[in-house]
């Protein structure tokens, strides 16, 4: 291709980029003909995060990234393993100290979602570690225990092992 091609291929581009993505006799199924393709057309009101409605969904953009996908944690970051965090729920205390951990406390999820997420993790990762029966979380508890923050979080946890081993059930070492 010749430099005069190139230079009239993007004097093209450039004059189609000044007119707008929108010129409706190119515009197809929300996306633009160019010269170089198609493209997507550009709207200035798109959102910028995608909406996430499942606890599932919401697990892997909030907790997954520390936690895992299956939930086994990397004791080498000091990352708790939440496949057997249902024996906190055995002891008194426990479940409340579930919510009041910083990484629930401050997770950017709103009551509802920690709810949500909470149930789904008990559900679905540490399922056999739940007793029966278990009562789900609710926003209106959520919201309750999370104006309580812990004070000491490495000496609650030992407080909260120490009844759960000498029950039987005993958790991870704390990290």
């Amino acid at each position: 291709m010749g430099l005069q091609r190139i230079r009239q291929a993007m004097a093209a581009l450039c004059a189609f980029a000044l007119a707008g993505p929108t010129t409706p006799a190119l515009a197809v199924h929300g996306q633009t003909q160019t010269t170089l393709g198609r493209q997507v057309v550009l709207r200035a009101d798109a959102p910028s995060v995608s909406p996430v409605h499942s606890a599932r969904a919401l697990y892997v953009l909030h907790c997954a990234g520390c936690h895992g996908l299956d939930g086994s944690g990397a004791a080498a970051a000091r990352v708790p393993d939440m496949r057997q965090v249902g024996r906190f729920l055995r002891v008194p205390g426990g479940r409340e100290f579930l919510i009041q951990v910083p990484g629930v406390m401050g997770s950017g999820l709103d009551d509802a979602q920690v709810a949500q997420v909470s149930n789904w993790l008990l559900a679905h990762l540490a399922t056999d570690s739940v007793p029966s029966p278990h009562r789900p979380y609710e926003a209106a508890e959520v919201a309750r225990l999370r104006r309580q923050a812990l004070v000491d979080v490495g000496a609650a946890r030992a407080a909260l092992a120490q009844q759960a081993a000498e029950r039987g059930w005993p958790v991870a070492p704390a990290l």
